[in-house]
């Protein structure tokens, strides 16, 4: 919304369930075919369970995912405190609910780098 026609503390808690909603339908978009290439990766390896469970660890957590998992987590809290805040306000701040949307597409450019970095090297993997 423009600074010069106002927000309301609804429009704050709008943005908030946005950016759950964008990180549910990441995790939605992503999950199930991510988790079918690793299982290709299993079973093309012939790993045990116990095995897959150890040797899937890389590529789903590296040096690489947990700066996307801390950046992600950072951008979290703040905008769930920047929603908070427009919500409790008495009057909204609409320069704040603009800096709220830029951590909200920040979250979920975040998150999208972290899934085509994850398929990335999933995806090299399966072709050696």
């Amino acid at each position: 919304m423009e600074a010069t026609t106002g927000c309301s503390k609804e429009d704050f808690e709008a943005v908030v369930e946005e950016a759950a909603g964008s990180l549910r339908d990441l995790n939605l978009k992503n999950r199930p075919p991510f988790q079918e290439k690793l299982r290709a990766l299993k079973d093309k390896r012939h790993w045990s369970h116990d095995e897959f469970m150890e040797k899937a660890k890389p590529f789903v957590r590296d040096d690489k995912t947990v700066v996307y998992d801390q950046t992600t987590n950072e951008l979290l809290s703040e905008i769930a405190m920047m929603g908070q805040q427009g919500a409790e306000a008495d009057t909204p701040d609409c320069a704040r609910m603009q800096d709220l949307r830029e951590h909200m597409k920040k979250l979920v450019d975040t998150l999208s780098a972290k899934w085509a970095y994850m398929f990335q090297k999933l995806d090299a993997e399966l072709a050696n």
